[in-house]
């Protein structure tokens, strides 16, 4: 099911944890476990934390550097439980895991999880396409590396079971072209009918696309949104 996506760790300095980060891969359907310079593995602490996921530490590949677990991947999301000062889009894990669920269909994903005393650093970071902010207490946002790996995992499934759910039912989506026409379309109507000028446009209309990115229209959403602007700027009073 998830097969394209790889959980790696980052420089991880307890055997123990990465055994239990394997535990909460298996339960949640994945088996990709990337371990970047590991203080110690393979490790018996970690085979008895793994409890019963012992194939997923034996399959685990081990690198000296990110850049190698890296390689492959197409998008790369980056968890951490504080905020930083990277101009990355940050995703909470529920959003983050819908957004995974998607992309990973035709795109292998990247998650990265870093040390247990300080987390991912900036450089790091740098290399991803996103930011997953696990939103713990401010006064105490110290999380153990394998509950991090639960937490995500968890979403993900959420995310992939609820995508089976649906998938069946949904229409096709509308392509970025057929989009772009229809803020286009949208732009010439609010201008036409005075709603749009040039002290507003800039404000506004950055705004409404943001609100139909987030919908995600559909082909037939997006022909019966033109019939609409056609009839508002034909209305007559």
């Amino acid at each position: 099911m998830t097969n394209n996506i790889r959980i790696i760790l980052v420089n991880p300095s307890h055997p123990g944890n990465i055994g239990a980060a394997a535990r909460a891969m298996k339960t949640m359907g994945l088996e990709n476990l990337y371990l970047v310079k590991p203080k110690s593995f393979p490790n018996v602490n970690a085979t008895a934390m793994a409890a019963g996921a012992d194939d997923i530490l034996a399959n685990a590949i081990v690198t000296s550097t990110l850049a190698e677990a890296l390689i492959g991947a197409k998008i790369v999301f980056g968890t951490s439980a504080r905020e930083r000062a990277l101009s990355l889009k940050t995703y909470n894990p529920k959003n983050a895991a819908k957004l995974i669920a998607t992309e990973r269909k035709t795109n292998n994903i990247a998650i990265l999880f870093g040390r247990e005393n300080n987390g991912l650093t900036n450089e790091e970071l740098a290399m991803c396409n996103y930011h997953i902010h696990i939103p713990t207490d401010p006064n105490f946002s110290s999380l153990n590396v394998a509950q991090a790996v639960q937490l995500i995992t968890y979403e993900i499934r959420s995310a992939e079971n609820l995508d089976n759910i649906t998938l069946s039912s949904k229409e096709e989506l509308a392509t970025t072209e057929e989009i772009q026409n229809l803020y286009q379309h949208l732009q010439q109507a609010l201008t036409e009918i005075k709603f749009l000028n040039p002290s507003n446009e800039k404000r506004i209309m950055p705004k409404l696309k943001r609100l139909f990115n987030r919908a995600q229209l559909e082909e037939l959403e997006v022909g019966i949104l033109h019939g609409i602007l056609n009839n508002i700027k034909n209305y007559e009073k």
